[in-house]
């Protein structure tokens, strides 16, 4: 993997990572077009866990001050009768990060084989990119995240777990949730962030341990460039993403899970794409 290669890979973890549009839908069709399919199955699958492990860094940093007030009253609550309230959202992270560990680990195969598919990623940009206008057009988006309870920590949970079917997309499917009980989308937005933080670090740093080592020399300089990129457009698309969900909709990003969704279906139609 030269350089060139290394850097859009990077942008694209970066864009797409945060946005619900599907990170792995976009690297895997844009490895393909630019004819990395050849690489090695553990090379490639090291270099998308180092590059997620510099998007993930970006939102540690964003929401530094966050983590660390979450952290704090999470763990006076283990020896206080008395909750706060971010306490209790430490809880609901928790809580909310159950599911998808439970799925991964119970479809593991089946997600890293099978699914990992351009006809299944084609169908579910354009199925769930309908869901999230569906949730965006008819949610009240009258509550914030202090209106969190278990029982809606669990369903944002199952949103998240939806997403190790690629095409789906983390930040997509917690978010569509979050719509549909009626938070408003900075919040839905806002909570899918720090949601996902236990589960893709655990599960960048468990793929990134196991699978470093089948980085090729030659290709350790590229990783890092991508990482560093990964990290730079990330952190710039959740400052700019908060902001816009002050006053925008999600249906741009609709728009775009559709028109990709189509165009994946033409080129696999056409043999321009194989699945």
């Amino acid at each position: 993997m030269n350089i060139f290669d290394a850097v859009i890979l990077g942008i694209i973890q970066g864009l797409t990572e945060f946005l619900p549009i599907s990170s792995s839908a976009h690297i895997q069709i844009v490895q393909q077009l630019l004819g990395l399919s050849s690489i090695p199955k553990p090379q490639l699958t090291a270099f998308i866990a180092t590059i997620q492990l510099g998007t993930e860094a970006a939102v540690l940093i964003y929401f530094w001050k966050d983590i660390s007030r979450i952290s704090r009253a999470w763990f006076k609550s283990l020896f206080s009768a008395t909750k706060s309230q971010d306490s209790k959202l430490g809880w609901l992270i928790i809580i909310g990060s159950l599911p998808v560990v439970v799925i991964g680990l119970a479809f593991k195969s089946l997600i890293e084989n099978q699914l990992r598919n351009l006809w299944v990623i084609s169908f579910t940009l354009i199925v769930f990119g309908v869901l999230l206008a569906i949730a965006d057009r008819f949610g009240k988006r009258n509550k914030g995240i202090d209106s969190l309870t278990t029982k809606h920590g669990l369903l944002f949970g199952l949103g998240q777990a939806l997403a190790v079917i690629p095409g789906v997309s983390r930040s997509g499917g917690t978010i569509s949730v979050g719509l549909a009980l009626g938070y408003s989308r900075q919040a839905a937005a806002r909570y899918s962030f720090l949601l996902a933080i236990p589960a893709v670090l655990a599960s960048g740093l468990f793929e990134f341990a196991k699978s470093y080592k089948d980085l090729a020399p030659s290709d350790i300089a590229a990783t890092g460039v991508a990482t560093i990129v990964a990290f730079t457009v990330g952190f710039s698309v959740i400052v700019v993403l908060l902001r816009y969900l002050n006053r925008g909709s999600f249906m741009p990003f609709v728009a775009w899970r559709l028109i990709l969704g189509l165009a994946v279906l033409g080129g696999l139609v056409s043999g321009q794409l194989v699945a």
